[in-house]
């Protein structure tokens, strides 16, 4: 599978509406759940807007490739990196390794996992190993990626009402503006 670069805000909000017709297996389609995302880091994390922009192109990767819970979290890092800067491609890489951190380090957390969740933690490779819990707990943002993997988790809502994505557009724009690159509207 070669990689996809989205090299503009157009260009990623029409990858993130594609979402609406996705499905991971969750009960609601990945635009609703990437939206939940965005808007529980809003909430907890209300002073970093590039943490709510990796949540809420987190599961980009599913979009782009589905099928490949493996693989989507880097697959989507590498998407964004060009566009939102390394700190949100770095997040969104990071967001599967972070639930295995968090059964590793709170084993009772794997109870709070979907059950989709779960399967898709055992293909990722399941509690993190001694040395994979020191690189991940050495990850200058590992505290941010730890806060974007409960976010997530609890972005699972079936018809809960969040902001839209347009009004999305200028936190992502900002982010592009970041990365030195801004797209017109």
């Amino acid at each position: 599978m070669s990689e996809i670069e989205i090299t503009d805000v157009a260009a990623l909000l029409t990858v993130l509406t594609r979402g609406a017709t996705a499905d991971d297996g969750e009960g609601l389609d990945l635009l609703a759940h990437s939206l939940q995302c965005a808007a529980n880091l809003a909430r907890v994390a209300p002073d970093d807007p590039e943490l709510q922009v990796a949540g809420l192109v987190h599961d980009l990767g599913t979009i782009l490739s589905p099928g490949h819970p493996e693989s989507h979290a880097r697959t989507g890092g590498n998407a964004v990196r060009a566009l939102l800067g390394h700190r949100v491609a770095d997040l969104v890489a990071h967001h599967d390794q972070a639930k295995r951190y968090l059964v590793t380090v709170e084993p009772a957390y794997a109870e709070r996992l979907s059950p989709q969740s779960v399967a898709t933690l055992a293909v990722q490779g399941g509690v993190l190993a001694d040395h994979e819990r020191g690189v991940f707990e050495a990850h200058p943002d590992a505290d941010a990626c730890v806060t974007l993997r409960r976010a997530d988790d609890e972005a699972k809502v079936p018809g809960l009402v969040v902001r839209p994505l347009e009004e999305w557009r200028g936190a992502v724009e900002a982010c592009a503006g970041t990365a030195g690159r801004v797209t017109p509207r």
